[in-house]
């Protein structure tokens, strides 16, 4: 078994639909799979054209039957999404891993790519401890591979640093980011700004300099309401409302609304930038120029640094969650949602304090 270890934009997607294709080629059973419908309907879409022999080369973790060796190769992209049980149990008893075992038990050789720093839900159980323990377990043999470089464009390794030590997630301080690369020729450009409105401006301007696709994403702190009728046609409802702007969630899944593109494309679909993503629509995705609003889920505090604030979140499956595991998950989504970008990233936080502190670490 191989599990396949990095960051945003180090390589895991290309690698993965990489090997599925000369898999494919040299005739061999493989499947990609995914826990996102959003990512695999996009690569159904983008890769398959119509193709339903391609089509169904990508799945769900779900829908792998778990017979024995039933594919030669198991591609499980953006594993760190398989579900398990409860969170915050320090064993995984056999009924919690029982998803990671079907996995593996799925192909002569499973093949697992994951980042840890993107788990966001409580029940998602794939870490890399996690999987080797698993597969141990069943006699197989473990091969890790770390992919230290960004190979994305105009991705930088250095931005995925300064994300982590900004979020606490790393044992080092924040830094500010024109002192991090200084010296260096990175051109990755990181901003934020006093108001939503503003970040708007930033991101249309930047995207009409330089060209690329642009996205605006935010914290679950906004009732996601369904869409209403007005004057006769279905929108979007405007939930989030924030002072001076006011902006809809992006399509509900399962849901059609004309002018808006489907819950799975919102990432690729040039008609996404009117709305609003979460992390469920953005993770697996990149744009070019990356928009993230923080809301008050989590909130930086000069005396006690960052602060989770679980009431403030309106994501049903965070709500329950143990209070030290929540503060992690969040910390994770935010990581996700400022990685998205290839070109560039603007924030704002609707708390002042926290976007002072944002302010202060973009220059």
């Amino acid at each position: 078994m191989v599990i396949v270890r990095g960051g945003p934009g180090s390589g895991k997607s290309a690698l993965a639909t990489t090997l599925l294709t000369r898999l494919a080629r040299h005739g061999k059973r493989v499947l990609h799979a995914t826990g996102s419908k959003a990512f695999t309907e996009t690569l159904r879409h983008r890769v398959a054209r119509g193709d339903q022999r391609i089509s169904d080369m990508f799945g769900y973790f779900n829908t792998v039957s778990g017979r024995k060796d039933e594919l030669d190769v198991l591609v499980c992209d953006e594993a760190h999404r398989i579900r398990g049980g409860s969170p915050d149990r320090r064993t995984l008893p056999e009924y919690e891993r029982r998803q990671i075992n079907s996995l593996i038990d799925a192909a002569k050789v499973p093949v697992f790519l994951l980042d840890e720093h993107q788990v966001v839900r409580p029940n998602e159980r794939g870490t890399p401890g996690n999987i080797k323990e698993a597969a141990e377990e069943r006699g197989y043999v473990v091969h890790i591979v770390d992919l230290e470089g960004q190979f994305r464009c105009g991705g930088s390794k250095l931005f995925d640093e300064w994300v982590v030590r900004l979020l606490g997630l790393s044992a080092e301080e924040p830094i500010g980011w024109s002192d991090l690369v200084a010296s260096t020729r990175d051109e990755y450009m990181v901003h934020a700004t006093p108001t939503a409105n503003s970040l708007e401006s930033w991101l249309l301007q930047r995207s009409s300099m330089f060209g690329g696709s642009a996205r605006i994403s935010a914290g679950f702190c906004w009732d996601w309401s369904k869409p209403e009728h007005l004057d006769g046609k279905l929108v979007l409802a405007g939930d989030i409302d924030i002072p001076g702007w006011r902006r809809p969630w992006n399509t509900p899944s399962g849901v059609s609304v004309p002018d808006a593109p489907p819950a799975s494309l919102w990432a690729s679909d040039p008609r996404g930038f009117g709305q609003v993503g979460c992390v469920y629509t953005a993770q697996g995705f990149e744009y070019d120029w990356a928009g993230v609003i923080f809301g008050e889920d989590l909130v930086f505090r000069r005396q006690h640094g960052w602060c989770a604030q679980q009431g403030k979140t309106k994501d049903p499956s965070l709500k329950d969650t143990s209070p030290k595991f929540f503060n992690r998950l969040v910390r994770n989504t935010y990581k996700v949602l400022m990685t998205r970008g290839m070109q560039g990233v603007c924030l704002h936080s609707v708390d002042p304090e926290t976007n002072e502190f944002l302010r202060h670490f973009a220059r």
